[in-house]
C-alpha cells in the first residue's frame, strides 16, 4: 500500500495496529508515521518497527493520507484544534476512542472530513482482532473497502451503523476481558483438581479458541452447538444447569448493559 498512514497519540493500541499492519504487510514501515507527548515511547516504536516518528501532531496529520487519532478521549478537542488547518481534503480521519461520535468531532475540525469510526480490540495483537467501523458520508465506497482491508490485515471487520457502535464496543471490543476471566476460573477450577495451572490456561484457552471457531466456520446457532455438547444425563449438562442455577447468562448480558450504559 502506497498511502501514508500516521498514528497521532502511540499506546498500546496504536502499537498493536502498527504491528498489525507491517505483519500482514498491508504497508511498509516507510509509509507510516507516529507521533506522541513522549519521545522514549516514539523511539521503542522506530527501533522496534522501523517506522517514521515525529515530536510535532501537525507534522504527521500534514504528511499522511490515513490519520488514527489514538488518544485518550478527553484529548479528541485539543488534538483536533491542533491540526485541523494542515488536514489535507482527502485526509481519511479515524477515530478509535471509546464514546467519541462522528458529528461530534466533525464540529470541531469546522469543516467538511473524510470519517471514520473504528473500535478494534486488543486481540489485534496477535492477529485476530474484531473492528467495528462506520463512515460519514464523505467516504466513497473505494475508500469504505481500503479502510476495511486495512483492519482485516490484523483481524477481522464488520461494518455497522454507528448508533449500535457503543454495543458492538461493548459485545466485542470489552468481552475479550470476560473470556479472559472466563478461562482464569476454568483454570482455577482445574487447578483445585491437581491439574498443572500452565496446562489448564493452555487446555481451557484452547477450548474457547475452537468454539468459537465452530460458530464462524459452521454457521450453527451456538445454542444448537451447545446442545450437541450435552448428552442426555450427562457430565456437560450438569455443568450447564449449574451454571444456569447461578445465573452465567444474566450475569453477562448484564456485564454488557453496564458497559452500554457506561459509554452513553
Amino acid at each position: 500500500m502506497k498511502r501514508k498512514i500516521g498514528f497521532i497519540g502511540s499506546g498500546n493500541m496504536a502499537e498493536a495496529i502498527i504491528g498489525g499492519i507491517l505483519t500482514s504487510e498491508f504497508a511498509s514501515p516507510e509509509n507510516i508515521y507516529a507521533s506522541n507527548r513522549t519521545m522514549p515511547k516514539l523511539l521503542d516504536l522506530k527501533v522496534t518497527y522501523g517506522i517514521n516518528i515525529a515530536e510535532d501532531n501537525k507534522e504527521v496529520a500534514d504528511r499522511c493520507d490515513i490519520v488514527f487519532l489514538s488518544v485518550t478521549p478527553d484529548k479528541y478537542p485539543f488534538i483536533i484544534e491542533e491540526i485541523k488547518d494542515v488536514v489535507k481534503k482527502d485526509t481519511i480521519i479515524i477515530l478509535i476512542a471509546a464514546g467519541q461520535t462522528i458529528l461530534q468531532n466533525e464540529e470541531r475540525f469546522n469543516k467538511k472530513v473524510k470519517m471514520v469510526k473504528a473500535m478494534p480490540n486488543t486481540p489485534v495483537l496477535v492477529g485476530e482482532g474484531l473492528t467495528t467501523i462506520s463512515f460519514n458520508e464523505l467516504v466513497t465506497p473505494e475508500e469504505q473497502d481500503e479502510v476495511k482491508k486495512l483492519f482485516e490485515s490484523f483481524g477481522k471487520a464488520e461494518i455497522i451503523d454507528e448508533k449500535l457502535m457503543d454495543t458492538a464496543s461493548a459485545v466485542g471490543g470489552s468481552s475479550p476481558a470476560f473470556g479472559y476471566m472466563f478461562i482464569e476460573a476454568l483454570a482455577d477450577a482445574a487447578v483445585v483438581n491437581g491439574m498443572p495451572r500452565d496446562k489448564a490456561y493452555r487446555i481451557a484457552a484452547q477450548a474457547l479458541i475452537g468454539s468459537a471457531k465452530m460458530v464462524l466456520e459452521t454457521g450453527e446457532h451456538p445454542g444448537k452447538l451447545k446442545d450437541d455438547v450435552c448428552s442426555p444425563g450427562g457430565t456437560t449438562i450438569e455443568s450447564v444447569a449449574t451454571l444456569e442455577e447461578y445465573g452465567f447468562r444474566s450475569a453477562i448480558i448484564k456485564a454488557v448493559q453496564a458497559n452500554i450504559n457506561k459509554m452513553k
